[in-house]
């Protein structure tokens, strides 16, 4: 038998399933099964498992005939699973390294019916939060019944954090509830039944806190099921347990506190229906009040609990107004100071900002379209073949381009543009009709409405971006989550240029965007090239008809100094060969404005400083990259690939990564420099088994890159907005 069932419902978890399932399966234990059950989800979540469930026989995928819900969908998986042990997952948390293995020692040394873990808590800014339970599951006797340590009741009451003995499910006959709370009537009979009862003062749960979504975040009616499955929890334990009586003090006062923790909560229960909860909840006091009493909080933690005793709804609710006030005076204080600092440090700018805010006054111009690439880089990327494919097919609207005042000389001649910083800047960022970018616009812009604004991305992720960021060391360096979110909030369409883009934002920012899967608009020029096109730039960049280039695009480490390389150049150009030209395109964080495409030096080209990107995928026979998004994009020319991969762990490990770059790499891959001339020398790059991979990897990637993409966008936001 099967040590451990893991019961996974999946609904709508597109953005989160993949870094659940991986840490389940990345486990050095490896005796359990995932029955996951596919709850009728209407987003990629079924595809995903379906994936996972064709590479790794551990993974069972059970589809439910109709969307059941959180609780009936477990039920499903209980009949499914095979396993001494059930443990119910929650599909958008992940598990801690080495969780399994713990659990399974503790499982071993304890035999216990129920085994209660610690978590954190990782909220979606990046904060992480151990919660108490592991403090609390320290002092826990090594196994014990409820009626003898009843201080596990104030552990949190959820499914997720416990693994539970099967025969004990089957035993009581237990069925999941429905509604929101239902881990109140899962928890609480479990337990009281259980006759065996053990501790695990570890962290094996990343509990996310999710920005939207959260039922913990809803405001809603909804919130009054809670009253049902505490009634269910104390019949079940009425009924199931041996010393009902010396439980019910602990569990009155645990269901007072999660009363009043819902009611005091301004995100659940609605300002109208918030004396109707009172009453429910004085109701539920009266009812199942202990004969013996119980243990109130004391001081002014317990006043909330006297004023229901005393059915006193308007003094509590006095009482929660004013510490309400207080705490949002508190902040309101914290708020303003930074403010102030913020505003001393930009006061430069204080009279364009002014100026700006009369702006916003005045009508949104319905011929504007803005456009900017790469904090104000320049003229690139996906905003400008939109704008080009806009020019062409709506021709009455006026596009302006953001540059920074170092770039405007790199400006294309006849191309309408504006300095960032500028008087006129400001005009145009209140003005405009649509705002693309490729990049967030500055915090301060404010989303005007009539407006729409159009983030395009710049690049198919691998590594993690966005809230991801967040578990990763070197990434999470220096980020505010919370201005990243403010700033991806205003976003109307967000442009993905594959489902796998689209799974990854949707977690990555988690805002209210409509997604346009397209394909992205840069790519289209590389979907319909010729080798017209081809000789065209090389000739461009003095390149002679009879050599093979090959270009070389290094991502950028954030945890290298500035200037250290991962690939020796010169003496890797040394042994290409006399008929083969390098040309190296560094990231353009290391790129200055005054930097220009330089002389040919030898074998090698450096071109980090070329403005058009698309014309060096052109141009190469093959290029080298290691965790560059620019792979995705020169996939579309098929035309072989080679990942150099040095330090790879490393990078996945302090970066993060969306899926493993060696499992599917666009063709021949190499970790050291020895491997990458060889495979320059032998031809590998070049053979069959590399266009296999490159078939792979284009077949997932990319798609959607037919040379329509650009167009696409243009009539579903432009047209559209135009009424055409």
């Amino acid at each position: 038998m099967t040590l451990l069932s893991v019961v996974l419902p999946v609904y709508k978890v597109q953005g989160y399933l993949r870094q659940c399932l991986d840490s389940l399966l990345e486990q050095p234990f490896t005796d359990f099964e995932i029955v996951a059950v596919d709850d009728c989800s209407p987003d990629y979540s079924g595809e995903i498992l379906a994936e996972y469930a064709a590479r790794d026989a551990r993974v069972k995928v059970v589809t439910a005939p109709e969307n059941l819900g959180l609780g009936r969908a477990r039920n499903l998986g209980l009949d499914h699973a095979t396993g001494e042990y059930v443990w119910f997952v929650d599909s958008d948390d992940w598990l801690a390294q080495g969780a399994l293995t713990a659990i399974a020692d503790r499982l071993a040394d304890t035999d216990p019916d129920v085994l209660i873990f610690g978590f954190d808590r990782v909220h979606w800014d990046g904060r992480v939060v151990v919660a108490g339970a592991a403090k609390v599951l320290a002092d826990a006797p090594d196994t014990f019944t409820v009626a003898q340590w009843p201080r596990i009741v104030n552990v949190l009451h959820v499914a997720w954090n416990k693994v539970v003995r099967r025969d004990l499910l089957v035993k009581l006959d237990f069925r999941f509830e429905q509604g929101w709370y239902e881990d109140v009537s899962f928890t609480y009979p479990v337990l009281a039944a259980a006759e065996r009862i053990s501790g695990l003062p570890r962290t094996c749960v990343h509990y996310r806190q999710r920005r939207t979504g959260a039922i913990t975040r809803t405001l809603d009616d909804r919130h009054f099921e809670i009253f049902d499955h505490w009634e269910h929890a104390f019949a079940l334990v009425d009924t199931g347990a041996k010393h009902a009586e010396v439980l019910r003090p602990a569990l009155y006062k645990r269901m007072l506190w999660h009363y009043l923790s819902v009611l005091r909560n301004a995100e659940r229960v609605p300002r109208g229906s918030r004396r109707r909860f009172f009453e429910r909840i004085v109701e539920h006091a009266r009812r199942y009040r202990p004969a013996a009493g119980y243990e109130a909080p004391d001081g002014l933690e317990g006043l909330p609990y006297r004023f229901v005793e005393k059915d006193a709804f308007l003094p509590f609710r006095a009482a929660e107004a004013a510490a309400r006030k207080l705490k949002k005076a508190k902040r309101s204080k914290r708020v303003w100071t930074r403010r102030a600092r913020k505003l001393v440090r930009k006061a430069r700018e204080g009279v364009y900002r002014g100026y700006y805010q009369l702006q916003l006054r005045r009508p949104v111009d319905d011929k504007l379209a803005l456009y900017a690439a790469y904090w104000y880089r320049g003229v690139s990327c996906n905003p400008a073949a939109i704008a080009a494919k806009s020019a062409e097919l709506v021709p009455d609207v006026r596009n302006v381009w953001v540059v920074g005042a170092s770039r405007a000389g790199s400006v294309p001649p006849g191309t309408d543009y504006v300095v960032a910083g500028s008087r006129e800047y400001y005009r145009l960022l209140a003005r405009a009709r649509w705002l693309v970018n490729n990049v967030n616009w500055p915090n301060w812009v404010v989303k005007r409405a009539g407006t729409t604004h159009v983030m395009t991305h710049h690049g198919t992720p691998l590594k993690m971006m966005g809230m991801d960021q967040a578990d990763h060391p070197a990434a999470a360096k220096d980020q505010d989550f919370r201005a990243q979110m403010r700033r991806a909030d205003r976003w109307d369409f967000s442009i993905t240029a594959n489902a796998h883009t689209t799974v990854a934002w949707e977690r990555a920012y988690p805002c209210r965007y409509e997604t346009l899967e397209v394909g992205y608009p840069r790519n289209d020029r590389l979907a319909v090239a010729t080798p017209a096109d081809s000789a065209a730039v090389r000739e461009q960049l003095g390149i002679a008809p009879g050599e093979r280039v090959v270009l070389y695009t290094p991502t950028h480490r954030e945890w290298l100094p500035p200037g250290q390389q991962v690939l020796d150049i010169d003496a890797f150009a040394d042994r290409l060969g006399p008929d083969t030209v390098l040309l190296v395109r560094a990231h353009y964080f290391h790129v200055t404005a005054a930097q220009r495409t330089g002389a040919r030096r030898g074998r090698i080209l450096d071109v980090s400083a070329y403005p058009v990107v698309e014309d060096l995928y052109l141009a190469a026979d093959v290029m080298i990259t290691d965790y560059s998004s620019a792979m995705f994009d020169f996939a579309v020319l098929d035309r072989p690939l080679v990942i150099f991969a040095p330090d790879w762990p490393a990078y996945r490990e302090l970066r993060g990564t969306y899926f493993d770059l060696m499992e599917l790499p666009p063709g021949a891959v190499a970790t050291t420099f020895a491997e990458l001339v060889d495979i320059f020398r032998s031809g590998t790059y070049a053979d069959a088994a590399a266009a296999g991979q490159r078939a792979r990897f284009r077949e997932r990637f990319c798609s959607l890159d037919d040379g329509g993409a650009a167009e696409r966008v243009v009539r579903r936001v432009l047209l559209a907005g135009t009424g055409k």
